[in-house]
């Protein structure tokens, strides 16, 4: 299993520990980007995989249900910090610090397509400050983005924008970030064991959300933000479903990214249950 190294991936994991399914699990901790690559190349047999790779490789995976990391509205920790209104961002350099490829492509779609704008993009680690020492606007997602719209940007009278804000009033759908998928040919050979991952992750994630207060209380023990607002961006901002309207949503990326992003721009989703019918 994949385990990605961010706090809006905490809910799905810290009820693992609590119902005793974590000791029957091997994770690998990663960036969004490095798991996605270790998924596709067979290292991971389930794990997290960002939007855009899922899309790219969608016959090789198959998608298990109502589990994701998306938001229906403001994420909080996937933004683009800036300098300047980000309708004259046209032609300036934009640093993108994010490890997700689809965080980097959704950004790029609402700058050119929602703004009319076209940046001068180029990637970097993602610290802030060093960032817009070279550029007018950054992109962040994960920890380094809570840490940047929460204390650095307001410190430093930056303007902060937020990426699944900016979606939802563009599309009115959720935008989701990344699904956790199984390889097809693991689900054929493991059915009930993937069954009981995917049952694994669904009790996970309900009591973590049950109790997002401890969750949040527990965090903010190692990290640096304080637990109303860690249980605010559990409970509030991040969106763990995957159903009608986050396929909605990824459906209406895919239409509008799919063209120049190596993927069909009407690329089916393969749900568990769909592939375990057929096996």
């Amino acid at each position: 299993m994949g385990h990605i190294q961010f706090l809006n991936c905490l809910p799905l994991y810290w009820g693992l520990a609590r119902t005793g399914n974590l000791l029957d699990l091997d994770l690998t901790k990663d960036t969004p980007e490095k798991l996605s690559d270790l998924l596709i190349d067979g290292t991971l047999d389930i794990g997290p995989i960002t939007c855009v790779e899922y899309l790219r490789h969608a016959d090789e995976l198959v998608v298990l249900p109502d589990i994701a990391v998306g938001s229906d509205g403001p994420v909080m920790s996937c933004v683009i910090v800036s300098r300047l209104p980000l309708a004259e961002l046209d032609g300036r350099r934009v640093a993108l610090g994010s490890t997700s490829r689809t965080s980097v492509r959704l950004a790029r779609l609402l700058l050119e397509e929602r703004e009319g704008v076209r940046p001068e993009y180029f990637s970097c680690p993602p610290d802030l400050d060093a960032m817009l020492a070279e550029a007018d606007a950054a992109v962040l997602i994960g920890d380094p983005a809570l840490r940047a719209s929460l204390e650095q940007a307001p410190r430093q009278g930056l303007a902060v924008h937020d990426l699944g804000e900016m979606w939802k009033e563009w599309t009115g759908l959720p935008f989701v970030f990344a699904v956790w998928a199984a390889r097809r040919e693991y689900v054929e050979n493991h059915p009930d064991l993937v069954d009981a991952v995917h049952r694994a992750f669904l009790e996970s994630r309900d009591l973590s959300l049950a109790e997002a207060g401890k969750v949040a209380e527990q965090a903010a023990r190692w990290e640096a933000f304080d637990a109303p607002v860690l249980e605010r961006y559990f409970s509030e901002a991040l969106d763990f479903s995957l159903a009608g309207r986050q396929l909605a949503g990824i459906a209406e990326f895919a239409r509008r990214v799919g063209h120049d992003s190596g993927f069909a721009p009407d690329v089916t989703v393969r749900l568990l249950e769909t592939v375990q019918s057929v096996v």
